[in-house]
């Protein structure tokens, strides 16, 4: 192994619009992430909810389509 750090390759400076939409993706990813990770952690201590207080997955996906609709258009 050589003693010598990697060297990071040259970088390209994004503009500031471009740099704030990333962050704010970034920042939703980030809650997305740990509202998983919570909910994983809840069912390792508690076990699975009951189906009773469930919701249905047609319901369940409405609902997300619905916000889907109200969300503004996005380049991938």
């Amino acid at each position: 192994m050589s003693e010598q750090p990697a060297t990071a390759p040259d970088r390209q400076p994004l503009e500031e619009h471009a740099a704030a939409a990333l962050c704010a993706y970034a920042s939703d990813q980030r809650a997305k992430a740990d509202t998983l990770a919570s909910v994983l952690e809840d069912i390792a201590v508690h076990g699975y909810p009951s189906p009773e207080t469930g919701v249905l997955w047609e319901d369940a996906r409405d609902g997300h389509l619905q916000r889907l609709v109200g969300e503004e258009p996005r380049v991938a």
